[in-house]
């Protein structure tokens, strides 16, 4: 099933995109920079919602990877 149509995939990959945001922003800052507005903006707010919600990302990916492990 396509990740659009199960929220726990969705959430999944939301997740993420947001982590993945933050890691390469942590590591080259001007790839996300330079595009801030229009459809590549996109992973600037990711990046951003990363470094600044970061305990509740985190939190949130630990929760995410307990019921992937455990769930049936």
């Amino acid at each position: 099933m396509s990740a659009i149509f199960n929220f726990q995939s969705l959430l999944t990959v939301i997740l993420l995109l947001i982590c993945t945001c933050a890691y390469i922003r942590a590591l080259a800052p001007s790839l996300l920079d330079k595009n801030k507005t229009g459809f590549l903006g996109i992973f600037w707010k990711c990046a951003r919602i990363g470094e600044r919600k970061s305990p509740y990302v985190a939190v949130c990916c630990i929760i995410m990877a307990f019921t992937i492990l455990f769930s049936e």
